[in-house]
C-alpha cells in the first residue's frame, strides 16, 4: 500500500510502499507518548525505506532519544532517528540505521486511509503513564517491553501480507 503523509502545516510531505499498512500496534514508552502519543500511546507503521520520496526534506530535523531502563544505572543514545517537522512540530517517521530497509512512519501523519487492524498489540506497558487507561479487549496481545514478534510478522499472521 502507498502511504501518504504530511506533517500539520504542510512543509514536509513523504510517501512510503508498505507492505505492512495496519495500525494495530500501540506503544506506551515515554519517548513514544511523549514525542508522538495521544491517548498516552503512539502508532508506528512499517514502509520500504528504499521506496521513500520526501517533499521539504530541509524542514526536517531529527530527535535522538536517551533511553532509561529502570535495571540500567545510566541512560543509551539510542541508535532511532525521530523525524520531525521543525516548523509545526509533527511527529512524521521513525528510521533506525540497524535496519536500514525500514522506516516506520507514525500513523497520525498518514494522510489516506488505513485499513483497520482485527486486534491490537499494547507494547511496554512497564512505561505507561499511570492516566493512561489500556483496555482490556479479548483477542488484543499485552506485553511489559518488546512483543515477542515483528510488524511483519503480525501481518503474516492475520493473513495480511501484500
Amino acid at each position: 500500500m502507498l502511504l501518504l503523509g504530511s506533517c500539520y502545516c504542510g512543509a514536509v510531505r513523504f510517501s512510503v510502499n508498505s507492505p505492512h499498512p495496519y495500525p494495530y500496534m500501540r506503544c506506551y514508552c515515554s519517548i513514544c507518548r511523549k514525542t508522538a502519543g495521544a491517548g498516552g500511546y503512539a502508532i508506528n507503521l512499517a514502509g520500504d525505506n528504499t521506496t521513500l520520496m520526501v517533499e521539504g526534506e530541509e524542514n526536517i530535523t531529527v530527535y535522538r532519544a536517551k533511553i532509561q531502563n529502570p535495571e540500567d544505572p545510566e541512560p543509551i543514545q539510542s541508535e532511532g532517528e525521530r523525524r520531525f517537522c521543525r516548523h509545526c512540530g509533527s511527529c512524521l517517521w521513525v528510521y533506525d540505521p540497524s535496519y536500514p530497509e525500514l522506516m516506520h512512519p507514525f500513523a497520525s501523519a498518514i494522510d489516506n486511509d488505513l485499513p483497520k487492524p482485527p486486534e491490537h498489540t499494547h507494547i511496554m506497558l512497564d512505561f505507561a503513564a499511570s492516566w493512561v487507561e489500556v483496555p482490556e479487549v479479548g483477542g488484543d496481545r499485552y506485553h511489559q517491553r518488546y512483543p515477542d514478534e515483528s510488524i511483519a510478522q503480525w501481518h503474516e499472521r492475520q493473513g495480511l501480507t501484500d
